[in-house]
């Protein structure tokens, strides 16, 4: 008879992979302007003609040649194999039709501007759709959403679930003064319903939800001061609208947004609650009509909720993130290249990944670059880790410290220094 000792030899050793398998939270992707005609239905054929015909694009990124990484599969896969990515969640990047901009960063669409508005996110839902079948397993597309008609948003999750596209919905941001209530209005219940009932990803992105600023240095400046604090707005509005109570497998990610604020916002968004929430409980005064109605609203504190429901999308990261990475937590955390963007880390990731996470264990960078993602948005992780086996960052190499950026890298990724941001 085989003793339990003799099975335990007899098992093949588990040995540490030679290479990581790298899961790229942040891409983006587009179809070039005229190619959106075909998605459209054919009543908006003519209203697209005139206004493709008068549009400029004002983003050098979708002129030059190198344009086509938003559309062309095989030169995409080619170059992410190439910068040893395997897979990657898919975001919206080039402008799709009826809009003046790409879709993140507008402002949500006045009545009259939304049947054009929703008609031409609806065309870049099943451009994706069949974008992402051109490379099964290996890309999560995301879908888009405006707020305007809950209903119709909901039937846009559902068709675009049933699709293929697994890489969540994408929540558009609501600045105040909107046409739309703000995310933490009760209207949006059957969204949150449906997200978390299919298990769908809330995505929210950062530059969304924030104002449109003027072309001045000085607006530009406030621009990149407040942009990524607009996007964390969702973040709060969720956890105090009880919508994680109502719905515990509800999950909200927060991509391209930083991440070295994360625990600084938690410890304020407790210090509130419990304020709020202990005000309430004490006799009528001006603060505790704040509170009233809070802690049944919300059932557990905005940390709990964090670790329960919540991810982020690190593109990037820094040095002094990763030193926060269990703060954050180890588990929430998806690296993302910001592939084609200028500020992308392509060619260049591997350096970038040695930036920020040389003499880290094994077990952790693996799971921020790739594990955590798989898990998050139902990448199948062994079917990867074949394709990774041949491409992927050798582990070797990122436990090496970078002695200096690579000559014309652009990324954020590289910049010298680096501190704690307010958020």
């Amino acid at each position: 008879m085989t003793s339990p000792e003799t099975i335990a030899d007899e098992q093949p050793e588990t040995r540490q992979p030679e290479r990581y398998t790298v899961v790229s939270a942040d891409c983006h992707a587009g179809a070039d302007l005229l190619d959106y005609r075909p998605y459209l239905a054919s009543e908006y054929h003519e209203d697209f003609d005139a206004w493709a015909a008068g549009y400029v694009n004002p983003f050098a990124d979708l002129q030059a040649p190198e344009a086509d990484r938003n559309w062309d599969s095989d030169r995409r896969l080619a170059e992410l194999e190439q910068d040893g990515i395997v897979a990657e969640v898919v975001f919206p990047n080039t402008v799709p039709p009826f809009y003046p901009s790409t879709s993140l960063t507008a402002v949500q669409p006045t009545a009259e501007e939304y049947r054009l508005r929703w008609a031409g996110l609806q065309a870049h839902n099943r451009w994706m759709a069949d974008f992402c079948s051109l490379a099964p397993g290996r890309r999560a597309g995301t879908f888009q959403i405006l707020l305007n008609e809950v209903d119709q948003a909901v039937a846009e999750v559902r068709r675009c679930h049933a699709a293929g596209l697994t890489g969540g919905v994408v929540l558009p941001g609501v600045l105040p003064g909107s046409p739309v209530p703000e995310l933490y209005s009760q209207v949006y219940e059957p969204l949150w319903a449906v997200c978390a009932e299919l298990g769908v990803p809330v995505n929210h992105h950062g530059g969304s939800g924030g104002p449109v600023l003027g072309p001045e240095p000085a607006a530009r400046a406030v621009y990149m001061v407040e942009a990524t604090w607009f996007s964390h707005r969702a973040l709060w509005h969720l956890v105090f609208s009880g919508a994680f109570q109502r719905y515990p497998g509800l999950r909200l990610v927060l991509t391209e947004q930083g991440s070295g604020w994360i625990p600084g916002v938690l410890e304020m968004l407790e210090y509130y609650h419990g304020r709020l929430v202990g005000a309430a409980t004490r006799a009528a005064t001006a603060e505790s009509k704040f509170g009233a109605g809070l802690a049944e609203l919300m059932g557990d504190g905005p940390r709990s909720v964090w670790d329960r429901n919540c991810y982020v999308g690190a593109s990037f990261m820094r040095v002094h993130e990763v030193q926060m990475r269990e703060r954050i937590g180890l588990d929430k955390i998806m690296w993302g290249s910001d592939f084609p963007h200028d500020e992308g880390t392509f060619p260049y990731t591997t350096e970038a990944l040695r930036t920020a996470y040389a003499g880290l264990p094994y077990a952790e960078v693996a799971a921020m670059v790739g594990g955590n993602a798989a898990r998050v948005y139902g990448f199948d992780l062994p079917a990867l880790d074949l394709l990774a086996a041949k491409v992927g960052p050798l582990v070797g190499e990122v436990a090496e410290p970078l002695a200096a950026p690579p000559p014309g890298a652009t990324s954020p990724a590289f910049a010298q220094g680096g501190s704690v941001r307010v958020w």
